[in-house]
């Protein structure tokens, strides 16, 4: 009997029968049994509809399903998604997109406080160390402050690796560059968010997890840490700045909270 799920098929497989080979519709399966903890229905059902898309397209071309799961697992198929959502976004600006006040060298942005030091997919996390370790040995951000991105010019407060800039840092934006200010120095204003291209990315993110859970890990790095490792020219390489899994949990949740407000201006000027 042929198994009906990719599941199954591992469980027949364990008790020593002859599995079918997996294939993009026993992905494409997975993909619709998958649940992100803590993520509302409607966004979940988007992020599935979103990545189904891409895995009926991929199924379309005949791409094999081991370059499919590579691509799932790495965040590549995440980072793709989020771009064309954002490249849909960005073709009729909002308002927040509008009337962004960021400039080049205002960096408050680049301030990574947050528990997980920005969240990024191993796709990012490559192309960020790959692009950030020439610079080993010299000043980094952290000489201007000590919790920005060591991919700052200290000086010029300007992004080294702009060009392969993970996908947090071109969703997020401001309508108040003195309320980032203000916030990077511990307050708690208004004008900041991400546009919502940001959190489809995460979501469907999370659902490559759930979808690959027995077949391969997914995981997620910490971008503070990665540009830190390659500036320190670490042996260790990315390894330190892997996420516990429940990094991606918190980044959704906290995505979610952010999507739904969208930037307004603070108060001070």
């Amino acid at each position: 009997m042929k198994p009906t799920s990719s599941r199954a098929a591992r469980r027949l497989a364990q008790k020593g029968g002859k599995p079918a080979p997996l294939t993009v519709a026993d992905l494409a399966d997975c993909v619709s049994k998958a649940k992100v903890k803590g993520v509302d229905k409607q966004i979940e059902t988007r992020g599935k509809r979103i990545l189904t898309s891409y895995l009926q397209t991929a199924q379309a071309y005949g791409m094999p399903v081991k370059d499919v799961i590579a691509e799932m697992a790495s965040g590549q198929a995440a980072w793709r998604l989020g771009s064309a959502v954002r490249d849909e976004i960005l073709k009729t600006p909002p308002d927040a997109v509008r009337n962004a006040a960021c400039s080049q060298g205002c960096a408050f942005c680049c301030i990574l406080s947050g528990g997980e030091g920005g969240l990024i997919t191993p796709f990012e996390a490559e192309r960020l160390y790959t692009a950030v370790s020439p610079l080993a040995g010299q000043p980094d951000g952290r000489d201007w402050h000590l919790e920005a991105c060591p991919a700052l010019d200290p000086e010029t407060r300007s992004c080294r690796a702009y060009d392969v800039r993970p996908m947090i840092c071109r969703s997020f934006l401001s309508i108040d560059a003195g309320a980032c200010e203000r916030n990077a120095a511990g307050g708690e204003e208004q004008g900041a968010g991400i546009l919502g291209s940001h959190l489809d990315y995460l979501v469907v993110h999370a659902l490559c997890r759930q979808a690959l859970k027995g077949i391969t890990q997914v995981h997620t790095y910490s971008m503070a840490a990665t540009a830190a490792a390659a500036v320190a020219g670490a042996d260790t390489g990315l390894t330190e700045a892997r996420h516990k899994p429940s990094a991606l949990e918190t980044a959704c949740r906290d995505g979610i909270k952010a999507a739904l407000r969208p930037p307004t201006p603070s108060a001070k000027t």
